[in-house]
């Protein structure tokens, strides 16, 4: 086996031996996170994966059964001045999505899954520059500080920690983007972007626009 096929499935982690592994009681190999010392199940052994890797960190101080289901309908006048493009609100502490089409004829919400840390969380205006169907991936350079073995490109494919679709923020490395990694939806698991579900990500997609507004609260 190369080098870069061992990194690779280090990276990915083991998602299928968390299916046959209880929540409630963790295997010896249990990881931390980094930020937040609170555990990850899922993660590759050894090479301090984090969540954005395929990994899932569960918060213990939520009921997780019912934190993907905590957000309601919202009216867009609070948050923004008008629908110009559209408009995407993104709830933290919800872990929601909210899409409004330009016209109001267009309203949806979608779990979604959030950053580990406040450190990681980035709230304000900002907007979409850059739609990608099919996105490669690629680690920050303080991802790749602090994982070396870490591959430096991750193709399109069921493998890619971006999913099916990705929408790009004018904010350096940000992304609201699909995941193949359903345990992830309603966690506090990425170290920075939203992601959503692969069928959401693909129908927001289609109704974002470059000029969307996207604003984080």
């Amino acid at each position: 086996m190369s080098m870069t096929a061992f990194n690779r499935r280090a990276f990915l982690g083991s998602a299928a031996a968390l299916g046959a592994t209880s929540l409630a009681a963790p295997g010896f190999a249990q990881q931390f996170d980094p930020y937040t010392g609170q555990p990850i199940y899922g993660g590759a052994t050894g090479g301090g994966a984090t969540p954005d890797a395929g990994a899932v960190q569960y918060d213990s101080g939520t009921d997780q059964r019912h934190n993907i289901s905590s957000f309601r309908a919202q009216d867009w006048r609070p948050y923004f001045d008008n629908l110009t493009n559209g408009a995407i609100l993104c709830d933290i502490t919800s872990r929601a999505v909210h899409f409004w089409s330009e016209d109001e004829s267009v309203y949806r919400v979608y779990p979604s899954s959030i950053p580990v840390s406040k450190d990681l969380t980035r709230l304000g205006r900002t907007e979409i520059i850059k739609k990608v169907e099919g996105p490669s991936w690629a680690p920050t350079p303080e991802m790749k500080e602090r994982n070396p073995s870490w591959p430096d490109f991750v193709p399109p494919g069921p493998d890619n920690p971006l999913g099916t679709h990705a929408l790009w923020l004018s904010w350096q490395y940000y992304r609201i983007h699909g995941t193949h990694d359903t345990r992830k939806i309603g966690r506090k698991s990425s170290n920075g972007c939203i992601g959503l579900y692969n069928e959401h990500i693909k129908e927001l997609f289609g109704m974002a626009k470059i000029g969307t507004q996207v604003l984080l609260i």
